[in-house]
């Protein structure tokens, strides 16, 4: 595998029960690269970005992320393979409850950080790098739903992933809105963070371009050119 490789699939055949969603996958991401993952509803993306964080194991093949081998990947290491990833879905998943500080603090607690000053750091850290540091003490519904994907993406950044994988991260928002938050993601690419970034969305597709991977007809094409 290539040094500087993040994700790297070789041979994989991906299966939902079983069921073949993928055949003979290879893909390779490194790091800080930003790339976008497009294909219609069905055609394996999910279960793509499931096998990537554990959710799916591998069959045969091999597989490798963040150093974690895929094939070997026990149920009680999978936690540790998602604390190097960062994961950014459509519909935020923020807990309505409490403020966005408590929302970022419950993960870093869940995920093993105990020291309040290091804890509230890190906090206004990631705020800080998705341009919400004025929003700390507000609740999910007091800001719009661009902020709270901003939101969604300083949650993702704060065990310093070496990926992150956003499902559909602007479905739920506005084109301008969508744009900013594409940026947002590029930048963090350009920090040394891949990016792969699942969508539907060809205006951002062709409004930022980059590599283009493809499911379709079962199998994933890569370097795709839109027409």
């Amino acid at each position: 595998m290539a040094e500087h490789a993040v994700i790297h699939l070789k041979n994989v055949d991906i299966f939902q029960q079983k069921h073949l969603v993928l055949s003979n996958v290879n893909l390779h991401i490194d790091k800080g690269e930003f790339a976008f993952l497009i294909g219609q509803t069905g055609s394996g993306k999910s279960s793509l970005l499931k096998i990537i964080y554990g959710d799916l194991h591998i069959g045969n093949g091999e597989g490798m992320v963040a150093d974690f081998d895929l094939k070997t990947l026990a149920e009680k290491d999978v936690p540790y393979l998602r604390r190097k990833l960062g994961i950014v879905f459509q519909d935020f998943q923020l807990l309505t409850d409490r403020t966005i500080e408590k929302n970022l603090e419950f993960v870093l607690r869940a995920t093993g950080w105990s020291d309040k000053a290091l804890i509230a750091e890190r906090i206004k850290d990631v705020l800080d790098k998705v341009g919400l540091r004025s929003k700390i003490k507000k609740m999910p519904h007091e800001i719009s739903g661009g902020e709270q994907q901003r939101v969604v993406i300083a949650r993702a950044l704060l065990n310093d992933p070496e990926i992150i994988l956003a499902d559909e991260p602007t479905g739920n928002l506005d084109p301008d809105t969508s744009e900013e938050i594409v940026i947002l993601l590029r930048q963090i690419s350009q920090n040394g963070t891949a990016v792969l970034m699942a969508t539907h969305d060809y205006h951002i597709i062709r409004t930022f371009p980059s590599r283009i991977i493809k499911c379709e007809n079962g199998v994933i094409t890569d370097n795709v050119q839109l027409v």
